[in-house]
Order: C-alpha cells, then structure tokens, then sequence
C-alpha cells in the first residue's frame, strides 16, 4: 500500500481530530503527529498496525506530547462486557463505541493458530431467523477503522496477557461476527487492506463469511486478493433456505452458487460451506445428499456446526446421533466436511448472544439500510 504524507499544512497537536487514529486514513497520521518530524509517523504507524498496545503511554519511543494526545483515543470502542470460556482459551468482548453502537469480538486459541471472529457491522439487516444478531437488527455499518481495530486490539491483548499454547499473535481471521460484511462492501475492502499491506496479514489466513450476497461475492472476487469465501448455505432448497435466511428471496441458491463458482475461477481459492446444524429442520439425509452434490460439485469444503440456540429462536440444536448420521451422509456421498465443535457456549460466544444479554432481551426494529451497500 503506496502510504504518502499529505501536503496539507499540519494543524496543532491533536487539535485535528478527535477520533481513533485507527478511524483515520493511514496516510494522514501526520494530523496527530503535528509539526514532528516525518518519521514519527511511521513509528506511530508501526504502533497501530504492526506492534499494537493497549494504552498510548506504552509507544515509549514516541514524544510525551503525542502520547498524552492519544491517551484517552487510542481506540475507537470501549470494553462493555468481557468473558473468558475454555480454561481462558476463548475470550470474547462487547466494545461500544461513543455513539452507542455495540460491536462484538471472539478470540479462540488452537494449538497451531490464534483466530479472531469480527464484526463488520452492529447489529444485521440479513434477519436469519437463528441468528441473534438477525434478531436485533442493524444499528450501522462498522467504519474500516472499527473493524480493523478489532485485529488490532485483539493484538495487543494478547502481547500482554499471551493464551497458553497459542500464537501470541492473531493468525487468521474470520468475518463471522456481527453483520453481513458484503453489504459494507467499502469499508471491509480497506480493513482488509489494512490488515494485509500494513499488519502483513497472509490474505490467505483471512476468511469472509457470507450468507449469500451476491454483488458482493463477484465484486470481492474481481479485488484479485487471496481471502477465503465462506457461504453460509443452511439449506439446499430455496423454500427452506428462504424461512431461515430471507435474503435468499432476493438471490436463491443458484444465484448464490454461481457467484461460488466465480469467486473460485477467479481465485483458485476452494469456497467454504458453512452450514449451521437444527434438529428437525436441515440435518435430515435428504439435505445432506444434496449438500454433498453441491459440494463436490463446487470443490467447496463442508464445515458443519450444531446450533447455538439463541433466546428467541424456535429452532433446537440436533442431538449426538443427528450429527454423527448426517456426518455419515456426506461421507458417504463423497464430500469433504468437517464437524465444528461449539467453542464458549458458557460464555454467549455465539454471535449476537453477549449484545443480546446487555439490551436485557430487548430487540430493535431491524433495519434494511444494510442491504444494498
């Protein structure tokens, strides 16, 4: 990423901006550093994206002046809530940010990787019936700054307080968290330049997760950046597919499947199929044949997961022998799939379940203002 200086004349110390600095372009980090030199720029920028802490008085080789004018600014979000599951392998944070807006985090320690769950947006418009976020609606779109910050924190957290076993360090990330990150195509383009040119991110380590937006999907491909696509299937049939993900009515399972084919010709990246698991709804053998069929068809690879059963969803997690025959069903049809264990159910780690908890049950008015963005 070409990261020239502006030629603007610089303003009084932090007298520019009052927001994050991760909320700025990170070309004009010189509206924080002032009349210093260039290369304070650079040592801020390294801060921010390559070596992030928690607190400003912590980037000692900066002068007193800027770190006194980041004190209280650093982030664009404060913690709300935070729980820790797993013998403190899984944490997981509600930010909110000054206007209110909720923003939630997982962090989930493996053996051989650090992964971070994000947020594109607060709240969703997509309105997944088993969904708690889908359920509370949308308040607004995450800007770059807020989703990249959320990598970045994450970061910091972990340089001081490291998971045991784990990479001190996030080594992929998924967009699975609140939102749907195609409908904020814009501003998830620049977090995921951000998190690739400037935290030398592998693309390749990166996963965006979508229920099926299809201008998004071939914009995203025609970017030429190596992320993984995730599609967010849950039913092989447009009838179903739509009662449990509306935004289905708009672009059906073919539509959603071509866009799959696309993004892999464009690519080379195998697609992902994500598909949630509900007892009585999708995990019968005749969705798991066709599944398979689409699957091998696509090259794509299967991750299944049990439902997270949310406070106001009607549908039930399957039990043990549902899983393991519907597992067996895509085996025997040859696909590629693997079973996700549920990580931090103690904690609301399923998405939308902690802003759940801190609104008291309450729901909003879902919005459509992220639909067609």
């Amino acid at each position: 990423m070409n990261l020239p200086l502006t030629g603007q004349a610089k303003p009084p110390l932090g007298s520019a901006d009052l927001r994050s600095p991760y909320q700025l372009d990170p070309a004009e980090l010189d509206r924080i550093t002032g009349e210093h030199a260039p290369y304070r720029v650079d040592q801020l920028r390294e801060w921010l994206y390559q070596h992030p802490v928690l607190t400003a008085d912590q980037m000692t080789n900066l002068p007193a002046d800027i770190r006194r004018s980041l004190a209280d600014r650093v982030w664009p979000f404060g913690v709300e809530m935070e729980q820790t599951a797993d013998y403190g392998r899984t944490r997981k944070w509600l930010f909110r940010s000054s206007d209110g807006a909720s923003i939630e985090t997982v962090l989930m320690g493996y053996p051989n990787r650090t992964t971070l769950c994000i947020s594109s947006q607060a709240g969703c418009a997509m309105a997944c019936t088993f969904c708690a976020t889908g359920q509370f609606g949308f308040e607004r779109h995450l800007d770059a700054g807020e989703i990249f910050a959320q990598v970045a924190f994450a970061n910091a957290t972990l340089r001081a307080d490291p998971i045991e076993g784990s990479p001190a360090r996030v080594t992929n990330v998924v967009f699975m968290g609140m939102g749907e990150p195609l409908a904020n195509y814009g501003n998830v383009k620049e977090a995921l330049a951000r998190m690739i040119d400037l935290a030398n991110m592998a693309a390749r380590s990166i996963t965006v997760s979508t229920v099926g937006h299809v201008p998004g999907m071939r914009r995203l491909a025609a970017e030429g950046r190596q992320v993984s696509l995730a599609v967010s299937l849950h039913a092989t049939d447009d009838e179903l597919r739509t009662s449990l993900v509306p935004l289905n009515d708009r672009y059906p399972i073919e539509a959603v499947l071509a866009a799959a084919r696309y993004y892999f010709e464009r690519t080379g990246r195998r697609i992902s199929i994500e598909w949630t698991l509900m007892a009585g709804v999708n995990d019968d053998a005749e969705q798991a044949r066709r599944l398979a069929e689409i699957a091998v068809g696509l090259r794509a690879h299967i991750n299944v997961i049990a439902l997270n059963p949310t406070p106001l969803t009607p549908y039930e997690a399957p039990t043990h022998g549902a899983i393991s025959a519907f597992m067996d069903a895509l085996a025997t049809e040859g696909a590629h799939a693997t079973f996700r264990e549920t990580r931090g159910r103690e904690i609301d780690a399923a998405c939308g379940q902690l802003r759940v908890r801190s609104l008291g049950g309450k729901t909003t008015e879902t919005g459509t203002e992220g639909k067609d963005q």
